[in-house]
Parts: C-alpha cells; structure tokens; sequence
C-alpha cells in the first residue's frame, strides 16, 4: 500500500488546453442539486473559519499532513485545489467545514456540495497515490463550541474516479465554450472602434489617458469636465486595454442609478446588444447588477423552496438558464428578468450566479467596496484579473465612510427587549446594563471614547451568539422579523469594532428621553469612519487596474489621500472643452448665507433671482444647504415675484417624483426648480440646451460645525495637516462645482451661475473653481 506524501503540483508542466479549474469551481458549477435556501444560518466569518481550521488540524497526529495540494486532468481539463487534511496512517481524507448552530440544521443542497467536493479530492489521492480505497470524512467543526461533526464514509477509487468524471464531463463543455468565448471577445476588443465618428473635445485625451494606465496595471485619476462623455471614453478604453492585462473582468461602479444606465448605453453604443445605432454585435457579456430587494419577484415570501417557488429546484433549473444566459449575453435587469422567469429561477441569484461568467458588470460601489462586498470576495476567491471603473469617484470618499461605520440606536434595542423570545431575556438584560453603564459614565451630549467599550462590545457579542443559535433552531424567529433584522446591525457592528483604529472614531451622543419600559436615557453609540483609505487598500490590491474618474476630483491630493489610492497613482486633468464666453459667472457679494445671516440673505436673493430671469427669461435651478433654507427662500420670491414658476425638491422623494422634477425643465420651459446641494440633482441629471440655462447656488456647501465634523478636522488635521480644507472647504466646493456642471453640458450650451455668497469673492474659495470659468465679482446693477 502507497502512503507517500502526496506530491505538490508542478502547474508549469500541466498541460491542460481547456485551462485550470479549481475544485470548488467545479463542484459549485456541476454538483449542486434541490432548492435555493436562504433561511437563516449563522455562519462564521472568513477569518473564523481559517482559524477554525486551524483549530481543528492542530487537534491531529504528528503524521497529519495539511493544506495538501492535489490536481488531476481530464481531456484537457486540470482539476486542482488543497485538500483540508490527509492521515496516511489511517487512509484518511478529511474536508473541514467550520459553522454554527447545530450541524443537522445544514442545508441540504450545502452538505451534498460539500460531500461533492471531498470526493473529487478522495479520487484525486487515490490517483496520486495508487489508492484502491479510501476513507473520507466530512468534519462540521462549531467555531463557538469547538465540537466537531463527523461524517465518514468509504469510496472505492472506481467510484470516485466516475464521480469526478461526471462532474468533469458536465463542465468541460462550458469550459470549451468558454475558452471560445474569450478568445473571440479580446479579438473583438484589440480590433474595436469608438463608437462615432470622432472624439469630442478633451475625449480623446481621457480615453489615451485610461488606455495607457490600464495597459500598464495602474491605477488613475482623472478628472475632466462634465458633457465630454466620460462614460463611452473611459468604458472604451479600459476593454480596448483588457487583451494587454489578460483580464478576465471590468466592474463598472457608480454610485447613482442614472450613472448605471449610462455605463449601459454607452456599451450598447459600442456594440455589446448588437442592436442599431451600434456596429454588428460584440462578443461581450454584460451584466447590471441591482439590490436584491429590487429584484425579488416575490417579497411576500422567503428565500427557500418551500416558501417561493423560483427558489423550488433552483439549482435543478440553473444549468439551463445559466446555458441561456450565456449566449444573449446583454442582461440588464429587465433582460435578466425576462429569461430568469423563463425558466422559473430567481432573477437576483441568476444574476449573482451569471457574475461569474461576464465581462463587465454594472452596479453600484458597494459591490465591490463594501465590507464583506461579493464582487471583491469573488475576485479574491477566483484569482480574478479584475479592472476598475469608478464614476463619479468624488462620491466614494462618504460613501466608503459609511460602509466602514456602524451605530446601535437604544430605541431600536430596547422595542427589542419587549418583543424577543423567553429565551434570549438573559443575553438582553446583560447588554442592557451594560448600556446603562455607559450612560452613567457619558460626560456631555456628545462623547468620544478611545475605543470601543470592552464590556459593551464583549455583552453584544456573547448576545449575537445566542441570538445566532436560537435562529438556526427557530427559523421561524429569522423571517425578515425585529430579532433578524437588529442581529444583523449588531452582526455589522462588530465586524467594524473589530476594524477599529485611528481611522475611526468611537463616540456616544446623548438621547432627550429615557426609551419606554427603562429609567436610563442610554446614548447612541457610533462607530465613525473618519478616513476610509486604510480600510479600501485591500481593494486597490485585489485588481489589476483601476480608472476613478469625475468632473470634480480636485484637488487630487484630497481624494488619494483619504480613499489611501496607491503611491505610484497617476493623475490627468483633462482641460475643458469650454470656453468662459459660454458661462457667465456671477457673484453676489452683498450676500451672506452664514448661519447667522440666512434671514437677511432672503430678500437681496429673491431680487437677484428675480432681475436674472427678467434678463434672460428659461429653466433655472437654485440650490440651498438646506430644506429649512429652500422653504424660507421659496417663499420669499414667491411673496416678492409670484409670476415666476417655481417648483421644489421635498424630503424623501419617490422616483416617480424625482422624474416629474425633471420632466419641468423642457426647451420651452420657463421657471426656477429649488433644491438642496448635494442631493438628487445636484448631479448625474443631463439638461442640455435651453432645458437649463442657468443656475443659483445659495451656499458654499460646506458640511455643517458639529461635534462630529470638528472631531474629524483635528483627525485630518493630525494626520494630513489640512483638517479645515479636508473637513469642510473642499468637500463643499466640490458640491458647488458639480451642481454648477449641470448648466454647461455641450460646446454649444450656454448660460449663467449666480455664486450667492461674499465667501466666493475669497481667492482661496475662487483657486478651487474651475480654470476655463471666468468669475466676474461685480455687483448686480
């Protein structure tokens, strides 16, 4: 009998023509069978369940070998992974799987692929080692009690070896097709046009600029004017460099709605529908990406077989749907809908199933830079050579920070503690005290801690435990119920106490009144992300190149500082297409829109607004700080000037509100549309022509004095020496240049931007306007 050490694989000797799978790939590709089934089940972190592992080979003989590396071939398919644990002595191969709960409670579509997997390794060693026989053992090892579940069973090596060649079989005709694919879409890319006859100003040099980073595995920053068409430059010149960088995927990431769709026509544009205006149809899949909850067709019911009926025989149905997918290949979400009902599977999974298979994918920036973000887990899993587009990459900056933070409302918990099971009253009233510690230790409305609170974060985490344990026995608690939905904030919290650094800032603020049913007013606790970059280079690592592209990413120094973009980052600044004659710049230095001096701003700004649109009657957006602010100047000019047409942006709008805004501004419209900065239209709306032809800013954007923000300013302060600038002047100048992009969108658009404040009259204020405007700080007369 052969009980040599299993030899590692020489991967420069393979010779495999339809290329390397791994063995996880292959069994979650061909083994999976039965139900989607999403109940609740709670499930150990990534970095648990390596130490997990470790735990429980660490529990083995002196003989046990780890981690041992395995490959087989078939027809020209190469098979290969590592196999958790090897016992020569015993002849027996061991797949670990760390978890929590109850190991029964296991679906059983994940057990039959976890089987599938320990016995493409069993074959795979019999091979290797001229095994006839050989023990298998699937161990389920409970990372909060450390008991292990084993599950054994003995394989003849012909069994295997006709298991493995099964799965192989049903594989390697989409590893075919797939080879086929990718090679017919990078000689559609070397050979691929720009869509139209010629650049427009200043696209050219953007689309040069992405091509030679992306050719050259950099990351870039560039900004360039709005209505230069950054969309079809960018996306042009990252999939003409992709054959260069070998790249198997381009993530187009924005962060509005209306930026997906323009990532989509412009690929239509450049012929991935094959549908006219584009040329004959380009072999590239792609794939746009929305919420799940914007997906589901049935959200009256729950995610597994015996409560909705897509998720029935999900993974029965998926090889046909995946099949068709593939070759329509444009699945926007309305297309992906329509064919996943046409096999009767969930459109959101087929999606997150077909993420797989694309070339380029469509979504937003959580995708990729969440914590815990599926597109970066994916990346990282399947050694993915993966591309960046990030649009609108001002944006990231706050939206990475909220990624990256957390808080814990008491009101939220204690509506919890009258609600919650028997059986969890004891876990509850352990964090309870422990909220009211913290109570009686806060000094002030709002306090910063130096981290977060020992006793605190070791209560909620004893707590999300238990909670974890009672849900995997009463599933029927986890159905999208209080209990579920405040353990995944507490999950979430966690995970971000344990990230926790001088990037962020830990802090509780003061609530007016005791929650119902308690005594104590217990705070807030916030867990602050102040600088996300440390926390995101990770995500600059895992790709091989990356674009961040905007109208308004200057100063460079502030973006690449906080979003932590590498230090050999190259930067363009591509010069406007635009000429000052096109826009007149106007400011209004008898006016102050200081707190202070809001009411007395109200009247000297409903007369400019009013002398501008007796000049030059059309549309005009004005924009305020806030929605108090927008009231009282909304009332002002219509007391004042009630003939002009006026119409407003409201808190919370719906869609359908957000698109009657819009639909006012027409060619032959007239009136002034009030919003806030910085909100729905403040960009990423396109009005061209006599749709606008001028624009009133109110306020000089800058986020408002609070603890919180002068907690982040001696942090910026400290640590990049520009707090004021990092904390307050820049971010709002860079809401006033985009807000003011909206007016000049082509070379022949005109119009004019009224800066409503005597702080623009600063040259520190004006330094950050953009170069081409010519800013004329005469009084109105």
């Amino acid at each position: 009998m052969n009980t040599a050490t299993p030899r590692l694989v020489d991967e420069a000797a393979a010779d495999a023509p339809l290329g390397a799978v791994a063995v996880r790939t292959l069994c979650d590709f061909a083994a999976r069978r039965g139900d989607l089934d999403l109940r609740f089940t709670p499930s150990p972190s990534g970095s648990e369940g390596v130490a997990g592992h470790g735990e429980v080979t660490a529990r083995r003989g002196g003989g046990y070998q780890r981690e041992v590396p395995l490959a087989s071939q078939w027809r020209g398919l190469r098979v290969q992974g590592r196999a958790d644990g090897w016992d020569a002595a015993a002849q027996r191969l061991e797949e670990i799987k760390t978890h929590r709960g109850d190991a029964a409670l296991i679906a059983d579509n994940a057990r039959a692929l976890h089987w599938a997997q320990a016995r493409v390794y069993g074959w795979m060693l019999c091979e290797q080692l001229g095994l006839e026989r050989i023990e298998l053992v699937l161990v389920y090892f409970n990372i909060d009690t450390g008991h292990e579940t084993p599950l054994a069973e003995t394989q003849s090596a012909s069994a295997l070896r006709a298991h493995f060649e099964d799965l192989c079989e049903r594989y390697s005709g989409w590893a075919r097709q797939e080879r086929a694919h990718r090679t017919a879409r990078d000689a559609a890319l070397r050979a691929l046009a720009f869509p139209f006859p010629e650049f427009r100003a200043g696209q050219r040099a953007l689309a040069e600029a992405v091509y030679r980073a992306h050719a050259a595995g950099r990351v870039l920053m560039a900004q360039a004017p709005t209505g230069i068409g950054k969309t079809a430059a960018t996306l042009f010149a990252a999939l003409k460099a992709a054959p260069t960088q070998g790249l198997d995927k381009l993530f187009y990431l924005t962060a509005r709605t209306t930026g997906r769709q323009l990532a989509l026509d412009a690929l239509a544009r450049l012929g991935a529908t094959g549908q006219p205006p584009a040329r004959p149809v380009l072999p590239l899949r792609v794939l746009e990406r929305v919420a799940r909850d914007k997906a589901c067709e049935h959200p009256d019911k729950a995610c597994h077989g015996e409560s909705c009926p897509l998720a029935r025989g999900f993974y029965d149905r998926l090889p046909a749907a995946r099949a068709a997918a593939a070759q329509v290949g444009w699945l926007d979400k309305t297309a992906l809908r329509e064919l996943a009902l046409e096999h009767s599977v969930c459109p959101y999974y087929l999606g997150q199933e077909m993420l797989r298979w694309s070339d380029v994918a469509v979504g937003d920036v959580n995708h990729f830079f969440d914590l815990g973000a599926h597109w970066h887990g994916l990346t990282l899993e399947h050694g993915w050579q993966t591309a960046l587009l990030v649009d609108e990459a001002h944006n990231l900056i706050e939206r990475a920070r909220a990624m990256y933070s957390a808080r814990l409302d008491p009101a939220a918990f204690q509506a919890l503690r009258r609600s919650a099971p028997a059986a969890l009253k004891k876990g509850l009233d352990r964090l309870h005290r422990q909220w009211n510690a913290l109570a009686r230790e806060q000094a002030g409305d709002h306090t910063v801690l130096p981290e977060p609170p020992g006793a605190f974060t070791a209560a909620l985490q004893q707590l999300c435990g238990e909670i974890g344990d009672h849900l995997a026995l009463h599933p029927q608690d986890a159905a999208a119920g209080p209990l579920q939905a405040w353990f995944f904030e507490a999950l979430h919290f966690q995970r971000v106490a344990e990230l926790h650094g001088e990037h962020s800032l830990c802090d509780l603020t003061r609530t007016p009144h005791p929650a119902p049913g308690t005594r104590v007013a217990q705070p807030v606790i916030s867990l602050r992300n102040l600088v996300p970059g440390p926390l995101l280079q990770d995500r600059w690592s895992a790709v091989r190149c990356a674009t961040l592209f905007s109208a308004t990413l200057a100063p460079m120094d502030y973006v690449a500082d906080l979003l932590g973009l590498p230090a050999d980052t190259l930067r363009v600044d591509v010069p406007s297409p635009f000429s000052g004659e096109q826009l007149a710049v106007r400011v209004a230095p008898h006016i102050s829109t200081r707190w202070t001096d809001r009411l007395a701003s109200l009247t000297p700004m409903a007369d400019t607004m009013a002398v501008q649109f007796a000049a030059e009657p059309g549309n005009y957006l004005a924009f305020f700080s806030s929605f108090d602010y927008l009231a009282q100047a909304l009332d002002r000019l219509q007391q004042r000037q009630p003939s002009i047409p006026v119409w407003a942006q409201s808190r919370g709008m719906g869609e359908p509100e957000r698109e009657a805004f819009i639909a006012r501004f027409t060619d032959g419209g007239q009136g002034i549309g009030f919003a806030v900065l910085g909100g729905a239209f403040g960009e990423g709306i396109d009005l061209p022509g006599r749709r606008l032809i001028g624009a009133f800013i109110a306020t000089l954007g800058l986020p408002q004095v609070n603890p919180v923000n002068e907690q982040l300013k001696a942090r910026l302060q400290a640590k990049f020496g520009r707090g004021y600038d990092y904390t307050y002047l820049f971010p709002g100048v860079q809401k006033v240049v985009q807000a003011a992009g909206r007016v000049i969108r082509s070379e022949q658009d005109h119009g004019t931007v009224w800066l409503l404040d005597d702080r623009y009259a600063r040259a520190e204020v004006r330094r950050l306007l953009p170069a081409w405007w010519v800013v004329d700080l005469r009084p109105l007369g």
